[in-house]
């Protein structure tokens, strides 16, 4: 990998990446740390989607992408960045919607030369121009999301010609020596296709540097639960990610975790929280709930720290399960929206029964089937970077657990009122 680092990218966007990504991602792990021992909280990297359009309609999303076009302004989107930065933090998640569909897009990664930003993207509007722009910042890199095999990637994208369109934009962003990354969602449906040596052999041929392998969450007003992992195949995609670390010259990037192969969730953790479309301070993207914004009248410092609906969601979470909540225990984010008259943050307006429909499964928290890191540098960075903070320690008690694949099927609960905007 480091020989690969060397000879196939740009020297200025490499160094550019080990220095904002790499030492100021650190450093703002360890002030995180040092914040919670104070008592005090902000996330030390955040997710924002700056745009509730895009031009795809894919199988279980959960953005109002069809709905009237909203974004997070330029002003805006500054004003929340330089009030993190001002926390330490250096790395920013970009996604959307389609994010080049935002007009400022660039505008944006431009005002912030000394932050990082990974964009989540289709790779539709990735041209050459585009790309040469990007080249030039050295402070993006795009995260392209291929779903499948031309023909399963026309399902779960929801148009004809998607793949084609997703390495054409790939491609280009490769020709501009771009550190590029690809990502799955991995269903039932693309497993076979992606979940193997050939497809990360070839990632590698063209040049990508990183991937990522996300699980599908049935969530959404069309979660289509069919196309979710069954307990076996997750521990497969985790099986899969480890032995490749350890034997591919990749990067491959997980959100759930620990160096031990223990499960947590990024969100219940603290490590990341994620501003909507609209503005709103949500504990992940799929969790469309909230009570604060960017735009309140405080610093963004005292609504992170004084969020009672964010510091119980932490908490309630961690109490009952390290996997994902959503998944697993969707009557507790109905609780909490209940319990703090928590705001649906969506467009349409039915996230209460969307979560009341959900039929709880296993996520990655799957208990006597850990899995630990191969990797002696994946260990060490997980060791200092990327675990519990903690959290389950105080929080989490094994006999709160359900697990989903034994527990007999909850009854469904009337919705609750909803505050929509």
């Amino acid at each position: 990998m480091a020989k690969r680092l060397l000879l196939e990218t740009d020297k200025r966007l490499l160094c550019k990446a080990s220095w904002t990504l790499g030492v100021k991602g650190l450093l703002s792990v360890h002030k995180h740390k040092r914040r919670l021992k104070r008592g005090e909280f902000f996330p030390p990297f955040l997710y924002l989607s700056v745009i509730n359009s895009c031009n795809l309609r894919c199988q279980g999303c959960w953005v109002d992408v069809a709905a009237k076009q909203h974004r997070i302004e330029l002003e805006a989107a500054n004003k929340t960045i330089n009030e993190a930065k001002q926390m330490g933090n250096a790395f920013f998640g970009i996604l959307g919607g389609e994010p080049f569909m935002h007009k400022d897009l660039l505008e944006i990664f431009a005002a912030h030369r000394d932050a990082y930003f990974q964009v989540f993207t289709n790779g539709h509007f990735i041209t050459d121009e585009v790309a040469a722009r990007l080249r030039k910042l050295g402070n993006v890199t795009p995260l392209i999301s291929v779903e499948g095999s031309e023909i399963i990637s026309d399902q779960r994208r929801g148009r004809a010609g998607v793949l084609n369109d997703t390495m054409a934009g790939l491609e280009a962003a490769l020709r501009n020596k771009l550190m590029v990354g690809v990502c799955t969602s991995v269903c039932k449906t693309n497993i076979d296709d992606l979940v193997s040596e050939k497809w990360i052999d070839r990632l590698i041929e063209m040049g990508v540097m990183y991937c990522w392998f996300h699980i599908y969450r049935p969530v959404g007003p069309e979660s289509n639960p069919d196309l979710a992992l069954t307990s076996e195949q997750q521990r497969r995609v985790r099986q899969f990610v480890v032995d490749i670390r350890a034997t591919k010259p990749i990067i491959v990037i997980d959100a759930y975790h620990d160096d031990a192969g223990n499960a947590l969730c990024p969100a219940a953790t603290g490590f990341t929280h994620h501003v909507g479309p609209w503005g709103d301070l949500e504990p992940c993207p799929v969790i469309q709930l909230a009570t604060e914004s960017i735009h309140d009248q405080r610093p963004l410092k005292d609504t992170f720290n004084n969020s009672e609906f964010l510091r119980d969601f932490r908490e309630l979470t961690a109490q009952h399960t390290r996997g994902c909540v959503i998944m697993e225990r969707p009557d507790l984010l109905v609780e909490l929206a209940e319990r703090h008259g928590a705001r649906d943050t969506t467009a349409r307006g039915t996230v209460i029964e969307e979560l009341n429909a959900v039929s709880p499964r296993r996520s990655q928290f799957q208990p006597g089937d850990e899995i630990p890191e191969r990797s002696l540098v994946y260990r060490w960075a997980k060791k200092y970077a990327f675990n519990d903070f903690g959290t389950y320690s105080r929080h989490f008690d094994t006999s709160n657990w359900k697990d989903p694949d034994t527990a007999p099927p909850a009854e469904p609960k009337n919705a609750l009122p909803v505050v929509t905007k």
